[in-house]
């Protein structure tokens, strides 16, 4: 699934293409994607709209239209966003086409259909559930170790507590693993065990990666890619996600894979204890 920094890419490439653009038309040719209003409501209400700028919760797209109206967009496990031309051959699992009155068409495509749309009112997000419910964004100003210590309250294990968007938004596996390992954390520690030194590592160790990640491009370890359909570069950097059996690059010993929350959990049984 495309997490923040993937997101955050995609955000940065449509806020620099779409501002100021108009929608002329769109087709839904996948009802079931539209969260909210009604498909034929979402076309009716987004023709015409013009776009003023591309912002980001978490995981999710929030299009601003000018009139207070917010197109959202959650990339699931496997969408993308494209540009294309009218006429040109649409990639196959193409859903939505977004007409832009220039020309252009904008393509939400996605092959597995675990993304969702909707069209909200600025600062009413109820009819979505999961953006109603986000934590507190990795990368703001706000979010500090005080901060990142609220979040990760309970005794739960720290791997799964990351993965809960509504303590921190924006955090899914690759992330976890990777700071979980900068930070020399192991990701089955109880949160009512962490020490303040450890907290004030992992709050540093987030947002270092997530940064990096965002200055790679993302990660593309199975299907992300970006509005120009292309790669991210920071797969290349990983230190432990998906490196079971390869030397830990600090310590030298073998990186383990476990099963944590119901998913594949990487990390240095030395470097992390």
């Amino acid at each position: 699934m495309p997490e923040l920094p993937e997101v955050e890419t995609i955000r940065r490439q449509l806020d620099t293409v779409l501002r100021g653009a108009r929608i002329s038309e769109v087709e839904v040719l996948l009802p079931r994607l539209v969260k909210y209003p009604s498909a034929d409501r979402y076309r009716r209400f987004l023709r015409g709209g013009i776009i003023r700028d591309v912002g980001r919760r978490g995981k999710y797209l929030l299009i601003r239209l000018e009139g207070g109206r917010v197109l959202v967009i959650h990339l699931g496990m496997t969408g993308s966003l494209r540009f294309s031309q009218p006429g040109r051959e649409r990639p196959r699992h193409t859903h939505l086409v977004f007409r832009l009155e220039d020309g252009r068409e904008l393509l939400y495509v996605d092959p597995r259909t675990f993304g969702e749309t909707a069209l909200l009112r600025e600062g009413d997000f109820r009819s979505l559930p999961g953006l109603c419910r986000l934590g507190p964004e990795p990368l703001e100003e706000g979010f500090t170790p005080e901060e990142l210590s609220r979040a990760l309250r309970g005794r739960c294990r720290l791997k799964a507590a990351l993965l809960d968007q509504s303590r921190v938004a924006g955090i899914g596996n690759i992330y976890a693993d990777e700071a979980l390992h900068r930070a020399g954390i192991h990701p089955l520690r109880r949160l009512n065990e962490l020490t303040p030194e450890e907290l004030e590592r992992l709050h540093r160790a987030i947002r270092e990666v997530l940064r990096e990640a965002i200055n790679g491009g993302g990660s593309s370890v199975s299907d992300y890619v970006d509005t120009k359909g292309e790669r991210g570069n920071f797969q290349v950097d990983h230190r432990v996600y998906r490196r079971a059996g390869e030397p830990c690059p600090r310590c030298g010993e073998s990186i383990r894979r476990d099963r944590v929350a119901g998913r594949s959990t990487y990390y240095c049984p030395r470097c992390q204890r």
